[in-house]
């Protein structure tokens, strides 16, 4: 399938996911979320697929929504944003969140708006050391939408979160490490290649206990101790019986690598 704001390619059990309006800072249309939902739609339908890689072409990785593709004057009808969120952004974010595998973010520039959220709802975040990250929805009289309210708290806590939403500063990729937004700052140069090798570790992973992980992970928000300790024997039943945990042993025991399957 051809694309003509994204590029999206599978190779080697990786799939890659590039956001491809440059000269617009990747920011989302109508048309843009509707060929990434075909995108994310082609990567479930393959099943060789173990690990995505997200990131943005150009010198920025997501300015959030296009603001000239729903533009509304002072005076005119306003237009019904909550349906925007419940078509497109939202369905977005869970989808990323459900995907049976790793989903690793590239963010190559700034990040804002839904773009920074967007970046917050995959896995593990990675960002060149120029990247910043702007929760800019306060500029214009809205909340941080995309998953925004949920995951800042979650992961930088109460106090940083709602200095973010509500001065909407920028964050350089560099504190948002030292704050535990993202998992790493890298040099620029090096951003793709340490993604990509990152993405080759979980192509050869065993995939279904990453997949657990995400699944206990996300639960574990609104279980209880011991609803999760029970999720967690559930889970660890089911695993024990994949061909990737016998792998596993029998690699360990040998001292030799693993060659898991992700089945």
């Amino acid at each position: 399938m051809s694309y003509e704001s994204i590029q999206f390619k599978i190779e080697n059990g990786i799939a890659v996911l590039t956001l491809n309006r440059p000269d617009r800072l990747n920011s989302f249309t109508q048309a843009m979320h509707l060929e990434v939902r075909a995108a994310l739609d082609q990567l479930q339908a393959d099943k060789s697929v173990r690990v995505l890689v997200l990131t943005g072409a150009g010198r920025g990785f997501c300015a959030g929504q296009d603001l000239q593709d729903r533009a509304v004057e002072p005076g005119a009808p306003g237009v019904d944003l909550g349906e925007s969120v419940e078509k497109f952004y939202a369905p977005l974010v869970l989808t990323l969140k459900n995907l049976p595998m790793p989903v690793i973010c590239a963010v190559n520039g700034v990040a804002a708006g839904a773009g920074a959220n967007l970046a917050l709802a995959c896995d593990i975040v990675l960002a060149a050391k120029s990247a910043s990250f702007i929760e800019a929805f306060c500029k214009l009289g809205l909340i941080p939408d995309t998953g925004g309210t949920w995951h800042l708290p979650r992961l930088v806590g109460p106090a940083r979160a709602m200095g973010l939403a509500m001065l909407g500063e920028k964050l350089s990729a560099e504190k948002a490490e030292q704050w535990g937004l993202i998992w790493r700052c890298v040099p620029d140069e090096a951003l793709m290649d340490e993604a990509m090798a990152m993405a080759e570790h979980f192509a050869a992973a065993p995939t279904k206990g990453l997949a657990f992980t995400k699944k206990a992970f996300q639960a574990s928000y609104a279980n209880s101790l011991e609803e999760q300790l029970e999720l967690e024997a559930g889970m660890m039943r089911e695993l024990g019986y994949s061909h990737d945990y016998r792998e596993g042993v029998a690699a360990f025991i040998a001292k030799r690598p693993a060659h898991f399957k992700g089945e």
